[in-house]
Formats: C-alpha cells, structure tokens, sequence
C-alpha cells in the first residue's frame, strides 16, 4: 500500500478528515498545507501558520506551499472556475512531487462538506493523481457532525468571523454545546451555517484525540464592526496534559 496525504489547515474541516482517516488506520504519511497569499475560493485561510505546530503535536510531517507559490489574486478576465483550477495548481504540483517520492499515493484526505466547487475539483485531481479522495464530512448533516467532533474530544477555537450576528465576543471563543445552539439560533435568524460552511467563521483544532500536545495562544480579536479575527501574538505546545 502506497502512503496517504493529507490536506490540512488546522482547521476543524481537516482535522476532522484527517482524524477519520487515522481511526481507519489509513497509513497518512505527510500533511499538505497550503498559505494562500490573497483571499482564496479553494483554501481554508486564517491561522494556518499554526498548521506546524499542530503538525508536530500529530506527529505527522508537514509540507508547506507557500504564499510566494502562487497568487490567489483575480485577474480582470478571470472567470471563478479559471481562478479556482489555477489556485489548485501548486498543490496538485506538491502532491505530484510528493507521488514522486513514495513511488505513488493512494488516498488523500479533505475536509470538504457542501462546496462542490472545491470538492469537484480536489476529486479529479485525485483521479490523475491515482488517488482516492477520503472526504468523510462530504454532505453529513452539520449537527451531527458538530456532536460527532465534541463527543470525540475536539477542542475548537474561533479564529475568524465574518457574519451578521457573530461579533468581536466569538472570536477566541471555543465551540461548545452552547456555541452550538447558538449557531443554531443564528442559522434560523441570519442562516448562519452551523459549521461556517458560508465562510461565516473559521477555526483552529487546539486539541483532540489525533493530538499528543495541545496548542496554546496568546492572542486578542481584532474586530471592525462586521468582520474580525484573532490576532495571535504567541503559540506553543502545551503539556501532553493539557497544561
């Protein structure tokens, strides 16, 4: 069997794939982390500069694609599906050299769950690659996703928000049963999608059970009134105890 790669942000999208994969003793040999360097169509943004240190609590090694691999920004005679192929391009050119090394890949997980224009996308990259895509999350109900990521033990952090009714209070704010009722609350006012599928947030896994260390921060919300996010100023693996 040829080894799996994962694409990871830290993100609970990815964690989450990642983590199912792992359960299914898939053999994941490298996580592949894209920066995109403007905002993206195809890419999990916010703190991804914590994707090494998550990484290193896994106990997985990293692959970066840099910002400086490819501009995410438009071009004025770009179409969306043009702009959302040519962002996938570095990554498809990182796991072509990474099947390169381990003489194929078998499998690559993704934390897609409504977008099919991501999810389309990563998928007939797989077929060229020879990959199977492992997407676990892909159409599952969002409750029962956020119960399942809970019950398992996910510690998850707001790291970004961008919706009517999120203000600056959720940013560095765990999801919990609570936040989750009042993400419901706010789908029925606002249609907030209970996972931030719409882009309404974004998260960091600080810890879970795929994790030997936890991720501590230092951080303050930077909030302007609509939008906002968490400036994280220190980041460190705490004790395997939690500490």
């Amino acid at each position: 069997m040829n080894p799996w790669v994962s694409l990871f942000s830290g993100g609970k999208d990815s964690a989450w794939a990642l983590y199912r994969a792992l359960e299914r003793d898939a053999p994941v040999e490298r996580l592949v982390t894209v920066h995109p360097s403007g905002e993206s169509f195809i890419y999990h943004m916010p703190a991804t500069e914590l994707a090494g240190l998550a990484a290193e609590s896994i106990g997985i090694p990293l692959v970066n694609v840099r910002p400086g691999d490819f501009d995410a920004s438009a071009t004025d005679d770009e179409g969306s599906g043009a702009r959302g192929d040519r962002e996938l391009e570095p990554l498809e050119d990182t796991l072509e050299a990474l099947a390169e090394e381990f003489g194929g890949i078998d499998g690559v997980t993704a934390g897609a769950i409504e977008s099919s224009y991501q999810t389309d996308r990563i998928e007939a990259m797989c077929e060229r690659l020879g990959a199977k895509l492992f997407a676990p999350l892909w159409q599952a109900d969002p409750r029962t996703l956020a119960d399942s990521m809970l019950d398992a033990g996910f510690e998850i952090t707001i790291v970004r928000v961008a919706a009517r009714g999120l203000d600056e209070s959720w940013l560095g704010r765990r999801l919990d049963g609570d936040a989750f009722a009042e993400l419901e609350r706010l789908n029925d006012e606002y249609g907030v999608h209970l996972l931030g599928e719409g882009g309404e947030f974004e998260t960091l896994v600080t810890d879970g059970p795929h994790m030997d260390r936890p991720i501590r921060l230092d951080c303050e919300p930077e909030f302007d009134g609509i939008r906002g996010s968490l400036r994280i100023t220190d980041a460190w693996l705490g004790d395997s105890d939690g500490a």
